[in-house]
């Protein structure tokens, strides 16, 4: 009786352990990649320049990445990986090039996007995958069917959404991914409603990736809007909620205009800005 007791507590030992190992794991990566947002992030702006010259912990985090069995992880803590994971490796591709040399007229000066290839052919080992930044955007978000997700990704640029100074947690992720969402209304660069001229101007990040917020969001928008296409009814049931009484009137009526930002590609690079 005495063995076979012995054995069950041996087998559930060997079941939690690596989950309890995995856990402490990801607190540590988490605590130190807070620790690298903490020290270099202000209201979305980044101290590249301080960062490149003090790179090892983020270059440290990010090759704990590599290795990370995402697949292992709960929902909330895989969202969690893969938004901190794609900011973090944003902030190692701005500062491989840093300061950036302009390449392409069509894009602001130190822009990220003068990297060549920095979202669609640089390569990155994260998750025990090789992926892109887009591959990561386009490929592995949309599974977890929540649209709030691209609103949290800094593409190192103004026109995204503000990155944070700390680290999406699971145990936090819902109340973090609704202060993402509540945050866009209060953004020019997210969203902007002109009431004098019946417009609306509109993040570009909504029409990028339209399928997904139709499919999250159309069908809770008010019932005026029904003869809305499905992305202009899930922008506005995106952002209706955290609207003033006057502006929600506005939108009730049906007779606004909506459009599509061009997105700012200007490097979000606190440099310059009475950063250091």
């Amino acid at each position: 009786m005495r063995s076979s007791t012995i054995a069950v507590v041996l087998a559930v030992f060997t079941l939690v352990t690596p989950h309890a190992q995995e856990s402490l794991a990801d607190a540590a990566r988490r605590k130190t990649y807070d620790t690298i947002l903490d020290l270099n992030v202000r209201d979305g702006w980044v101290y590249y320049r301080a960062l490149k010259s003090d790179r090892a912990k983020l270059d440290g985090y990010i090759n704990l990445l590599a290795t990370t069995a995402v697949d292992k992880l709960s929902k909330n803590d895989r969202i969690a990986f893969w938004l901190n994971a794609y900011n973090a490796l944003v902030l190692r591709t701005v500062v491989d090039h840093y300061p950036i040399a302009k390449r392409a007229a069509e894009y602001p000066d130190k822009s990220i996007r003068q990297i060549p290839g920095a979202f669609e052919r640089l390569i990155h080992r994260v998750g025990n995958r090789t992926l892109t930044l887009d591959q990561i955007e386009q490929t592995v978000l949309p599974e977890f069917h929540d649209p709030r997700v691209y609103f949290a990704l800094g593409r190192g640029a103004v026109g995204s959404g503000r990155l944070r100074s700390e680290a999406f947690v699971a145990a936090r992720l819902e109340e973090q991914l609704a202060d993402v969402a509540a945050e866009c209304v209060t953004r020019g660069q997210c969203i902007t409603i002109d009431r004098g001229t019946g417009k609306i101007a509109a993040s570009s990040i909504f029409s990028w990736r339209s399928k997904e917020f139709a499919d999250a969001y159309a069908d809770k928008a008010p019932a005026a809007l029904s003869t809305r296409s499905p992305i202009e009814r899930a922008v506005m049931a995106f952002i209706m909620p955290r609207l003033l009484g006057t502006e929600k009137e506005f939108i009730e009526k049906n007779t606004f205009q909506i459009t599509y930002s061009t997105f700012d590609w200007t490097l979000n690079d606190l440099t310059g800005r009475g950063g250091r």
